[in-house]
């Protein structure tokens, strides 16, 4: 399997918070949030983003820094958060939860409490997918009509059928396991080929699979153990941004990562996808 060897780190980590970076200019900014960040992503309107908090959903204002929900929170309880969102071709956004005990995340408990939600763009809020233990990374194919799915302790990514008129989800049968060794698949995208790409929580890397065959395409090493997510940037999509994360990690731990918690950028060889954006037209 091909490894790339340009990496670059772009910018480090902070919690509950919004950082914004331009690679380029090098200019750099952090928005405090009210609460954990689960995921963010750019609207129709362009003067405002979508973002998941802890418990919901909210607009948030890079200009103003004013952060609005949208409607009532969908979780009430703290036992409970969101987690990785994405949008679907169609401008609806597509978030889950996970459990957590004390505060904190645990993959020995919460067995299939958590959900997948659609966020439509009038505001309604469904429950697309029940019985989930760790929602995590997803994405679709070129054409929509596939949805790709990390319910994280599966050690799968599973492809639904999708239907683009309707956001709704069938057919659910897996499409790439995760080996042993190999780290817990947390976050992902597809490129413009069609092919998945997969962070490697524990795993210092992420790879490049085929979701028809089920077969690994490629490795990049990442210097962080704790590979969280991805997403393509940078002109015509040709860059991949990697995000890790330095939670739970001793001090000596650190002292031997310390790029743990920071921002990479991977020149892949392959293109991505633009990103699909939320409808937020019908929402003040």
């Amino acid at each position: 399997m091909s490894k790339y060897p340009s990496i670059k780190g772009v910018c480090a980590d902070a919690r509950r918070a919004i950082h914004f970076a331009e690679p380029v200019s090098g200019k750099r900014e952090t928005v405090a949030m009210p609460g954990s960040v689960g995921a963010v992503a750019v609207t129709e309107s362009g003067r405002r983003l979508m973002c998941v908090l802890q418990d919901g959903f909210y607009f948030v204002h890079p200009d103003t820094k004013e952060v609005d929900r949208i409607g009532e929170p969908v979780l009430h309880t703290g036992q409970m958060r969101f987690n990785d969102a994405k949008c679907d071709p169609a401008g609806r956004l597509v978030a889950g939860t996970l459990s957590l005990f004390d505060g904190k995340l645990s993959l020995s408990k919460g067995e299939g409490e958590a959900s997948l939600y659609r966020l439509d763009p009038d505001g309604r809020v469904v429950i697309l997918l029940e019985g989930i233990t760790l929602s995590n990374g997803m994405g679709w194919s070129p054409d929509g009509g596939t949805m790709y799915y990390i319910d994280t302790p599966t050690m799968r990514v599973d492809a639904f059928d999708y239907d683009v008129a309707r956001g709704v989800l069938g057919n659910r049968r897996p499409a790439i396991r995760i080996p042993d060794g190999e780290g817990i698949p947390d976050g992902m995208t597809v490129d413009a080929d069609g092919m998945v790409w997969v962070a490697h929580w524990g795993g210092a890397r992420i790879t490049r699979w085929n979701p028809e065959t089920g077969s690994q395409l490629a490795a990049v090493p990442i210097p962080a153990a704790h590979t969280t997510s991805l997403c393509f940037g940078g002109p015509s999509y040709r860059e991949l941004y990697v995000t890790t994360a330095r939670t739970g990690m001793k001090v000596e731990q650190l002292e031997q990562q310390l790029y743990s918690g920071g921002v990479f950028r991977v020149e892949p060889g392959v293109a991505g996808l633009p990103p699909s954006r939320f409808d937020d037209r019908l929402l003040p």
